[in-house]
């Protein structure tokens, strides 16, 4: 009984500390976030919008939508013009897919490599995984979310949803965005991530 009691109090106690070194990653990631929107030259805000900003709105942080997944290299895609909002074509590769569980319903969603961006060495590693949800257009963005993946060097990918961010154009109309593919929408809400953007009452 004393061992099957102390085997449990470990495996809750690094539970807890996946948890804290998960917020904590969550938290950067919102800190960097807000500092580029604070930035005059990297912020993607109008230049009126830029002069009331004080911090972007995220939903509270839930692990529970931090997902191990397994991941499915696809080799052998044919490479495709991901559709923006704009007449601008930029082409992707279907570089994998991401297979997990997220409320007890098994999901599968495709992650993209741009193939204008890997010739550049700072983004060699780099995926993209846009996506939609049942949240959109209520409280995140309409248009989708996007997560920044790097390349894994197994078969599992960590996917935080809680570092879903909203593409610029949910800032400004001058930007020109992908537009997730109908096959990467989940039919669920995932409140976490970065919410729909509101102007400040200063510029309504």
């Amino acid at each position: 009984m004393y061992r099957l009691s102390f085997l449990l109090m470990l495996f809750f106690s690094h539970i807890v500390a996946q948890d804290s070194t998960t917020i904590k990653k969550i938290l950067a990631f919102q800190e960097e976030l807000n500092k580029e929107f604070s930035s005059e030259e990297k912020s993607p805000l109008t230049p009126k919008d830029f002069k009331a900003f004080k911090e972007l709105d995220f939903f509270d942080i839930d692990t529970s939508y931090s997902v191990l997944a397994k991941f499915l290299r696809t080799p052998y895609e044919t490479p495709f013009i991901m559709k923006t909002t704009t007449n601008r074509e930029p082409v992707y590769v279907k570089y994998g897919e991401a297979h997990f569980i997220l409320q007890e319903k098994e999901w599968i969603l495709n992650i993209y490599q741009s193939q204008g961006l890997k010739t550049q060495p700072e983004y060699e590693n780099y995926l993209f995984l846009p996506f939609s949800d049942l949240s959109n257009g209520e409280t995140s963005y309409g248009g989708g979310r996007f997560i920044d993946l790097k390349i894994p060097e197994g078969d599992m990918i960590l996917i935080d949803f809680n570092t879903a961010y909203n593409p610029y154009c949910a800032y400004s109309a001058r930007y020109s965005c992908p537009i997730p593919p109908e096959e990467n929408h989940l039919e669920l809400e995932i409140p976490v991530g970065v919410k729909k953007y509101k102007k400040h009452e200063a510029n309504r």
